[in-house]
Order: C-alpha cells, then structure tokens, then sequence
C-alpha cells in the first residue's frame, strides 16, 4: 500500500512539475499577443486559476495539459485584446509596446514548431524578429484575430487547424488571417539590418548623441526617420511622433542639453542592440531601434515607469 501510494505521489508531483513548466511557453506567447509583459502575467495567472478551478477527475481527463493551457491563454489574450483597443484610444500620448531586457529565454517557440508545417517555411518569421519593437509595433494595427492566428502559426508553429479551435473559426478562414497579418508585417517596412550592423550604428547614434553632434546625428538617421516616445502621461515626453531626420537629430541634442547627469548606455532590447537612459543610475528611458538600408529608420523610446519595471528590477 506504502509502494502504491508513494507511486500515485510521485505521479502527482510528475504532473504538477509538467503544468508549472508551461509557464514560461505561456508567457512568450501572451507577451508577443498583448505587447505587455505585465498583462501576458495578469493572462497567464488566469489561465493558471481555470486550471486548478477544475477538480482532480476534470485534469485528468486532458490528455495534454500543455495543449490545455495553451488554447486557454489564447483566448483570454483574444479577449483582452478586442478591450486594449478601447483602452488604448484613452491613453496619454502615443502607445508603444512594453520593451524587454535582454534576456534569451524570451525568444522561445513551441517544441517541434521548426518541423511544423514545412510546406511554408518562407511564411515564417525570425525568432529575434517575432520580439523586435518594429515587429510588435506592426501587430498593434492588426485585427486581434489576426494577431492570434499570425503569432500562434508563424511564430509558434500551430496547424491551422488548431488555431481553429482557439479563435472559433475555420481553417481556412486562420489561414486567410494569418496571410493577410504576414502582408501588413512586410507592408510596413524594409528587411531588418544584421544585429552586428545595427548594433554599429547604434553605438555611432550613441556616441554622436553624447557629442551632441547633429551632422553625425544626421547622417546615421533615414531622411524619413520617425522617433516616437511613450510616457503614459506620467513623465514629460513628446506626445506626437517626431517625424524626420534632422528634426530628430535637433531634438536629440535639445534633450542631452537639458538632461543633467543622464548616461547612455548600451543594452539588448527585444533581443537587438538598443540603449537605456540612466538618472543617476537609475534607468529613466528605453530606446529600440529600427535599422533598414544603412540607417535608422525608427526610434522608441519607451519612458513610462510602468513599462520598466522589468529594467528597474533586472
């Protein structure tokens, strides 16, 4: 008896290790879905909470938990992001997705997605391209059934068929979701630079920053640059997008002469190369870049204290 409980023990513990190791698939997803590290937390604990709502006989009877949590994150990521929209028309100056630290775990698939669907490899994204600001920024103006099908599919390896069952429509209505997110992605903008090339460029933007340099400022930006900032209406930023490169180059150098005692330094953000503002070191701004054709073509920078707080406590 002794023998055979100690087994149905050990079972028990197998299984709870098995669901609490999702956790971390479960955040990669809801991240990339929502563009908030902190509300991908508030989707998976959701998700978590259903689980154990459920009685032992219930857990059991799911052939893959994984699978389980999986398709349940999904649709609370659905859910909330048919409200962000609403909630994100009443925010103070522009929205930019929470930027992430440089931490590798962040870019992770489902295992097996690789071998997923080979038929369609050219379909697919990059890892570091599926955490890339530029990347996030662009599902921002998708529909959230696009988002889900495109992330889940491209990003994640999931059959249609799947993300059928997730989102409540047919395959091939996924697929059509999926193919018309792929054509926005590559509508709104250029092929991504190395990230040896960008982390070049970034570290000369620095450098000609510090210098309060414009021409050298200038001459790193795409004459159509656009710099957009986001402080959430709880620190002093720009409210509108400051569009090209000489106006950018300007303001650059308006902010290093007003800041005092403000250090830049180099960081990964969203798995490439970028910078971070520190105040008396503590950091104040997070800055992503996008490089196409030799220059900068976007910068982010992301300063409302909300959305730092994985940097603050990194």
């Amino acid at each position: 008896m002794t023998d055979h409980a100690e087994t149905g023990h050990d079972r028990s513990d197998a299984g709870l290790t098995a669901i609490i190791s999702e956790r971390r698939q479960l955040i990669n997803l809801a991240y990339r879905l929502l563009g908030s590290l902190a509300e991908a937390e508030d989707a998976v604990q959701e998700t978590y909470a259903r689980w154990y709502a459920m009685s032992r006989q219930q857990q059991d009877a799911i052939a893959s938990p994984g699978a389980w949590l999986t398709r349940v994150a999904s649709r609370i990521c659905l859910d909330l992001l048919g409200s962000a929209r609403a909630r994100r028309e009443r925010y103070v100056g522009e929205w930019i997705p929470e930027p992430l630290p440089g931490r590798t775990e962040w870019i992770s698939v489902r295992p097996g997605a690789a071998t997923a669907d080979p038929a369609d490899p050219a379909d697919r994204v990059t890892l570091d391209e599926s955490v890339s600001m530029a990347f996030l920024v662009a599902l921002e103006a998708m529909t959230p059934a696009q988002r889900v099908a495109l992330i889940l599919h491209d990003v994640f390896g999931y059959s249609f068929a799947e993300i059928a069952d997730i989102t409540g429509r047919t395959p091939a209505a996924c697929r059509e979701l999926a193919s018309s997110a792929r054509r926005r992605v590559r509508a709104s903008g250029r092929p991504a630079a190395p990230a040896t090339h960008q982390a070049g460029l970034v570290r000369d933007f620095k450098q000609a920053w510090e210098a309060r340099d414009i021409d050298a400022l200038v001459g790193l930006l795409d004459p159509g640059a656009t710099f957009t900032a986001d402080g959430g209406g709880q620190v002093l930023t720009v409210l509108e997008p400051i569009e090209g490169g000489e106006q950018i180059a300007h303001a650059c150098v308006t902010i290093a002469g007003r800041a005092t005692g403000l250090t830049l330094v180099e960081r990964t953000v969203n798995g490439q190369p970028g910078l971070v503002a520190q105040q008396d070191g503590v950091i104040v701004t997070v800055y992503a870049f996008e490089v196409a054709e030799g220059r900068i073509k976007h910068i982010w920078a992301v300063r409302n204290p909300d959305k730092l707080r994985p940097w603050i406590t990194d």
